[in-house]
């Protein structure tokens, strides 16, 4: 990222310096996920003053992992997690930017790779439009020369839906992908939960696949609203 630095100039970035420059920007790149009110009109004010916006993380592209509370009533969780309840204001579910705003590209992971992130601006920098491919985590595994943990070990593993990204991490140790990345373009799910019930999984297990960090991303939602319970 150093190198990097050298060639752009870094004009809002308040963890990284204390000025900031007022907009339009080139490039913005926001992460997090819409939870509050204040953050859609925040989003969509970067929106306004960059030519290019892109998504950092899961949470910029599916919600992330506050997603959960998708499939739980908001005002019961605050009042477990909070001696004041009323005080906290944030939306019954968290988003992505995509509902609010056009993205130019997302960058998926949690977190992401910082090779993409490089390869993505160093595209953007030569004027290029760049290419950000969504093959699934299984071809990852293809090209590390991985055993597949599902069809081999009887592991569960979201790898055949999930967005490639990670270089197949998790299986290459032995363990199923649990989808940090979300989901791939294109992703088929109710296949691949045909796959996992021909394999023996219930409903349960089913629907508790597609409720990990990616939980809010819709390919997910529509399995689990089929195969698991719903919202009120």
């Amino acid at each position: 990222m150093l190198p990097l630095a050298n060639v752009v100039n870094i004009a809002y970035f308040m963890e990284a310096k204390r000025d900031f420059e007022p907009g339009p920007y080139d490039i913005s790149i926001a992460e997090g996920s819409i939870t509050t009110e204040r953050e859609i009109a925040v989003i969509k004010k970067i929106r306004e003053e960059s030519k290019i916006l892109l998504g950092l993380g899961v949470c910029a592209s599916e919600g992330g992992i506050q997603g959960l509370r998708y499939y739980d009533d908001i005002n019961e969780m605050k009042a477990r997690q909070y001696p004041k309840p009323e005080l906290i204001n944030t939306l019954p579910v968290s988003m992505p930017y995509s509902e609010h705003v056009k993205v130019d590209f997302y960058l998926q992971g949690c977190p992401i790779d910082r090779d993409q992130l490089l390869g993505i601006l160093g595209e953007l920098l030569l004027g290029k439009h760049p290419r950000v491919p969504s093959n699934s985590v299984c071809l990852e595994c293809k090209r590390r020369g991985n055993v597949c943990v599902l069809v081999a070990q009887g592991i569960p593993c979201m790898g055949p839906v999930t967005h490639d990204g990670c270089g197949a991490l998790c299986p290459s140790y032995g363990r199923g992908c649990y989808s940090c990345f979300g989901p791939m373009d294109d992703p088929k799910p109710e296949r691949f939960a045909d796959e996992l019930a021909y394999r023996g999984m219930s409903d349960e297990d089913i629907w508790r696949q597609f409720h990990k960090i990616t939980s809010y991303a819709r390919p997910y939602r529509e399995i689990r609203d089929r195969h698991g319970p719903t919202r009120d």
